[in-house]
C-alpha cells in the first residue's frame, strides 16, 4: 500500500494558525512555497517558533466530540442532543464519508510535518543562535539557548512518536514520514504495518530520551513545563506497548509483548528524577489548575481559563448550564460498595470516586440539591435534562457563575501516574501473573492495583482473586472507574476486543420518582440503543478524500 504525501515547508507565523484552522485534506495542504529550510528566516526567534509549532496539533480533550468529551462514543455517557456527532459512533455509522474524527488524520500529520521541518531547520540551529550576539559576554543566555535547542530537537522526535501513537490507535498501520524533503520527487510512501509503526515509535523514544529534560516541574526551567519530558516520553512508550500487547494487536498472545509493556511502565515508575506519585484527593486533582502542580501529572495540554466544560455539562436547571454528556447507569452500576447498601439511597456507601465524578439525584451541586423527580427542579421530563438520571461532575469547577461569564482553569491531562500503575498491573499480570515478582521488579501487579484503589478508599474490598483471567477482569474494572471520562474507555474496549460485546448493549439510566413517604425510588430504564459493527469499527475508515488524493494507493481498512 502506498500513499502520497506532499510536503511543503512552512514559515512560523503561518504555521501556528494553519495547523489549527486549515480544513483542506492533508494531502492538498499548500500553505507556502519554501522548498528548503534555508529559504526561511535564520534567527533565534524563528528557530524557537518552529520548536513550539509541533505542539499545536495536540488535542484538548474537553472539546473533541460535539465540543465535549469523547465519553459519549463509549458506554460511559450519552449525548443528550437529538442530533450529534456522537450518534455516528453510537449507531455504527462510521464510513469513509462520515467520521467526526476524520480531520485528526490531517491534524496529526501536520504535527509530524512540523516536527520534521523543525529537525531539518535546526541542523543549522547553533549558527542561528550565535548570530548578532556576543557569545562571550552573553555566555549564560547563549548556553541556555544551546541547551534549549537540544531539548527541542529531542522533543521533536517524541512529538512524532506521540502523533503516530494516536494515528495507529485509530487507523492501524499508516505511512511513516520522517523528512520534509521525503516527497521532493512526488514519490509514494508505503503504508507501514501496525507493528512496524510501533517499532518506529519505540525507536524514536529510545534513541532520543537521553536528550530530554527529565522533569520540568522540578528543574530550574519550570516555566517550560508543558513540553515533552523524559517522563512523558516513557509514558507514551508504556501506553503504546500495552496497546500492542493487547488482544486486538496480539491475537496469538505473545507473552514477550506483555513483558515489554510491563518493563516500559516500570521505567516510568522507577527512573531517577521522575518522582511521580498519586495525588491525595482523587476529585480535587482534576479541578482548576491542580493538575499542573501535582506530582501525579506526567503530561497535560494547557489552555487559558474558560468555561466550556462547565457550560456544556452543568444541569440545564443551573443558570448558564446546557446539559451535554450525561453519565450512563452502565458506568454508575460498576462503582463498588464500601459498606452495607442503603435501600433508601443506592448511591450511599459507594466507592468515593462515584461522588467525585458523577452528580446523582439528591446530591448537592452548585449550591443546590439535585431533584430529578416529577415536579423537581431537575424533573427528567423537562427539556434538555438528563435522561439517564446523572450529570457529569469530574473536571468541573463547582458553582462557577456562568451567567456573569465566570471562567476556571481546565487542563487536559494526557498522562498521569495512576494510568501508569494500571498499565503496569495489566501487563505484569499477563506476563507473570498477579503475584509473581521477577528479578528487577519492586512490586507485583496486585500491589500496583492496590495503590490505585487505596488512594480512592482504603475501605474498598480487597482484590483477592488469584487467577490471571480473574485479575484481568479486576484491572479492567479499575480502569473503567479510575479513568472514567478521560478518553480511555473506548480505546480500551477496542484493544481488549470487547467492543463488539459492550458497545452493542443499550445505554441505561434510572427513572427517578418520589414515594409517598418522601423518599426517592429508582427504576432502571433503557435510554438508547447502541450499535457497533464488528470487525469494521475496530479501526477507523480512511476518509474518501484521502484515498482519492492518494490516487488509489491508500487502501481502505477492511469492512468499509
Amino acid at each position: 500500500m502506498n500513499m502520497k504525501h506532499k510536503y511543503i515547508l512552512i514559515p512560523a507565523v503561518i504555521l501556528l494558525f494553519a495547523f489549527l484552522g486549515c480544513k483542506k485534506s492533508f494531502l492538498e495542504t499548500k500553505i507556502d512555497t519554501f522548498e528548503t529550510p534555508t529559504a526561511a528566516a535564520t534567527d533565534r526567534s524563528t528557530l524557537f517558533s518552529f520548536g513550539n509549532a509541533f505542539y499545536t496539533s495536540l488535542q484538548y480533550g474537553f472539546t473533541v466530540l460535539d465540543n465535549n468529551l469523547f465519553a459519549s462514543a463509549s458506554d460511559e455517557a450519552q449525548q443528550i442532543a437529538p442530533i450529534s456527532n456522537a450518534m455516528i459512533f453510537n449507531q455504527g455509522g462510521l464510513n469513509p464519508n462520515n467520521n467526526p474524527d476524520a480531520g485528526l488524520y490531517k491534524t496529526y500529520y501536520n504535527g509530524i510535518r512540523a516536527a520534521n521541518f523543525f529537525l531539518s531547520y535546526a541542523v543549522n540551529g547553533r549558527q542561528f543562535l550565535a548570530l548578532n550576539r556576543d557569545t562571550i559576554n552573553d555566555a549564560v543566555n547563549y548556553k541556555n539557548d544551546i541547551q534549549n535547542l537540544a531539548w527541542y530537537i529531542a522533543e521533536a522526535h517524541i512529538a512524532r512518536a506521540y502523533y503516530y501513537s494516536e494515528l495507529i490507535k485509530r487507523w492501524g498501520g499508516v505511512p511513516i514520514i520522517t523528512s520534509t524533503l521525503q516527497q521532493a520527487g512526488n514519490e509514494y510512501v508505503a503504508k507501514s504495518s501496525y507493528d512496524d509503526v510501533i517499532s518506529y515509535i519505540v525507536s524514536e523514544i529510545d534513541n532520543y530520551k537521553a536528550g530530554l529534560q527529565v522533569n520540568w516541574k522540578t528543574s530550574s526551567f519550570a516555566g517550560n513545563d508543558g513540553r515533552f519530558s523524559l517522563g512523558s516520553a516513557l509514558a507514551i512508550k508504556a501506553r503504546v506497548l500495552l496497546y500492542a500487547a493487547s488482544p486486538l494487536h496480539n491475537p496469538a498472545n505473545d507473552v514477550t509483548k506483555w513483558q515489554k509493556a510491563a518493563a516500559a511502565a516500570k521505567d516510568v515508575m522507577t527512573t531517577t528524577g521522575l518522582n511521580y506519585s498519586l495525588a491525595t484527593s482523587y476529585g480535587a486533582y482534576f479541578t482548576g489548575a491542580n493538575p499542573l502542580s501535582s506530582n501525579e501529572t506526567i503530561f497535560a495540554v494547557r489552555r487559558p481559563a474558560n468555561n466550556t466544560i462547565e457550560t456544556d455539562n452543568y444541569p440545564i436547571a443551573t443558570p448558564g448550564g446546557k446539559t451535554g454528556e450525561v453519565p450512563s447507569d452502565n458506568l454508575v452500576s460498576d462503582y463498588e460498595y464500601i459498606g452495607i447498601p442503603d435501600p433508601a439511597n443506592p448511591y450511599n456507601n459507594r466507592d468515593p470516586r462515584l461522588t467525585a465524578s458523577i452528580v446523582t439525584n439528591g446530591s448537592a451541586w452548585n449550591n443546590r440539591t439535585i431533584n430529578e423527580a416529577p415536579g423537581g427542579i431537575d424533573d427528567m421530563a423537562n427539556a434538555n435534562t438528563s435522561k439517564t438520571g446523572y450529570y457529569l461532575k469530574k473536571f468541573l469547577t463547582d458553582n462557577l457563575n456562568l451567567v456573569q461569564g465566570g471562567t476556571a482553569q481546565n487542563q487536559w491531562v494526557v498522562f498521569r501516574y495512576a494510568e501508569i500503575l494500571l498499565d503496569y498491573a495489566e501487563a505484569m499480570n499477563e506476563a507473570y501473573g498477579p503475584d509473581n515478582l521477577p528479578t528487577g521488579y519492586a512490586i507485583t501487579a496486585r500491589q500496583a492495583l492496590k495503590m490505585v484503589r487505596d488512594r480512592a478508599s482504603t475501605s474498598l474490598p480487597a482484590v483477592t482473586i488469584t487467577s490471571v483471567s480473574d485479575f484481568r477482569n479486576a484491572v479492567k474494572h479499575e480502569r473503567r472507574i479510575e479513568l472514567a471520562f478521560e478518553d480511555h474507555r473506548y480505546w480500551d474496549l477496542l484493544r481488549w476486543n470487547n467492543a463488539a460485546t459492550v458497545l452493542n448493549q443499550p445505554i441505561t439510566g434510572v427513572a427517578v420518582t418520589k414515594t409517598s413517604t418522601g423518599t426517592f425510588a429508582y427504576q432502571k430504564v433503557n435510554v438508547a440503543i447502541r450499535t457497533f459493527n464488528s470487525p469494521a469499527n475496530y479501526y477507523y475508515p480512511f476518509s474518501q478524500a484521502e484515498i482519492a488524493n492518494s490516487n488509489g494507493t491508500l487502501k481502505q481498512n477492511p469492512g468499509y
